[in-house]
C-alpha cells in the first residue's frame, strides 16, 4: 500500500510540475484560447493511463492462470508438488510475505513467473519443462528469484511506472495533435481531420520511448530479484540456475503480458532497448562480482 501511496503522490506531482511549467511557457493559454482545458486534459490523461494499467494488475493472477494453463497446487499430488509447496513458503516466510499461490503451466521450456496485485496474495508458477531439467538446489534459487520479485514489490511498481509514462504519452500526443491541427491543418473549429491524425502517429512514437523507459527499470529489477534469489537459496545455485537457463537451445517465451514477470527473457525484435530482461551472461557477471 505505501508503494501505491508513494508512485500516486509522484504522478501527482508530475502533473503539477507539468501545469506549473505549461502555465510559464503560455502553453496552457494557448490550449485555452484554441478552446482546450489543459488542466481536465491532464485530469483525463491521468485516470485513462492509470485507469488501463491498475485493471491489468488487479487481473494479472486470472489472466496468468487462464493464458498459461496454470494449475494451482491445492493439495500436492505427489512428492515433487510437496517439496514445491514447501519451498515456497520457506521462503515466503523469509522473505516476510504471505503464502503465495504455487501453480505449475505444462511446458516443456524451463521458465517461471511472479505476479499479483498484493504482496501477501501473488502466484509464482513454475514450468514442467523448468521442473525435469533442473536440479533441485536450482529450482529453488528460481523460486527465490520469483518471491524477491514479489517481495520488492515488482509486480507493482512496474504497473504503475507504465501508468506514469502513459499518462504522458495520453497528454503529450493529444498536446501535439492539436498544435499541428491548428497550425498546420488550420481547423478553426473543433478537432479536425489532423488532430486525430497526429494523435495516433504521436502516440506510436511516444508509446515506443516510453516503453524503453519501462523496460530499462524491467532489467534493474531482475538483477535485484537475482540478488534476492541468492540469498533465499545461495549464490551458487542462483549463478548455476542462471548457466541451467543459458544453455536451453530454445527458450520458449511466455506471453507478451507476462514476459516481464519471467525468470527469463529473449532479446526482443527491436534490440536491447526493449528488453524486459538483462542478458543472461549479464546477470551471471553481476551476481558472481556482486556483495551480497
Amino acid at each position: 500500500m505505501k508503494r501505491i501511496i508513494l508512485f500516486l503522490a509522484t504522478n501527482m506531482a508530475i502533473l503539477l510540475v507539468l501545469s506549473v511549467s505549461m502555465r510559464l511557457l503560455g502553453i496552457d493559454q494557448y490550449m485555452a484560447a484554441t478552446g482546450q482545458d489543459p488542466g481536465a486534459l491532464l485530469v483525463f490523461a491521468a485516470i485513462l493511463g492509470f485507469g488501463g494499467s491498475l485493471i491489468s494488475l488487479a487481473m494479472s493472477k486470472f489472466i496468468a492462470k487462464r493464458s498459461m494453463g496454470a494449475r494451482v497446487i491445492e493439495e500436492p499430488r505427489n512428492a515433487e508438488e510437496a517439496w514445491l509447496v514447501a519451498t515456497v513458503r520457506q521462503q515466503a516466510q523469509k522473505a516476510g510475505i504471505g503464502m503465495p499461490e504455487v501453480a505449475i503451466f505444462d511446458s516443456p521450456q524451463p521458465n517461471a513467473f511472479a505476479t499479483g496485485a498484493r504482496r501477501d496474495a501473488a502466484l509464482v508458477a513454475v514450468s514442467t519443462g523448468l521442473l525435469q531439467r533442473m536440479q533441485r538446489n536450482e529450482v529453488e534459487a528460481v523460486l527465490g528469484h520469483e518471491i524477491s520479485h514479489v517481495a520488492n514489490g515488482d509486480m507493482v511498481t512496474l504497473t504503475l511506472i507504465q501508468g506514469v509514462v502513459n499518462t504522458f504519452v495520453i497528454f503529450l500526443s493529444r498536446l501535439i495533435g492539436r498544435f499541428v491541427d491548428q497550425v498546420v491543418f488550420r481547423s478553426e473549429r473543433g478537432n479536425g481531420p489532423g488532430f486525430f491524425i497526429t494523435v495516433m502517429v504521436a502516440q506510436l512514437v511516444l508509446g515506443l520511448v516510453a516503453s524503453i523507459i519501462v523496460a530499462w527499470f524491467s532489467r534493474q529489477r531482475e538483477f535485484r530479484a537475482d540478488a534476492g534469489g541468492a540469498r533465499l537459496a545461495s549464490r551458487n545455485s542462483m549463478v548455476a540456475a542462471l548457466e541451467r537457463l543459458q544453455q536451453a537451445s530454445s527458450p520458449e517465451p511466455l506471453p507478451d503480458g507476462m514476459q516481464a514477470f519471467g525468470i527469463s527473457g529473449g532479446v526482443g525484435r527491436f534490440g536491447r532497448l526493449f528488453m524486459t530482461h538483462p542478458s543472461l551472461p549479464e546477470r551471471i557477471a553481476a551476481l558472481k562480482s556482486s556483495a551480497l
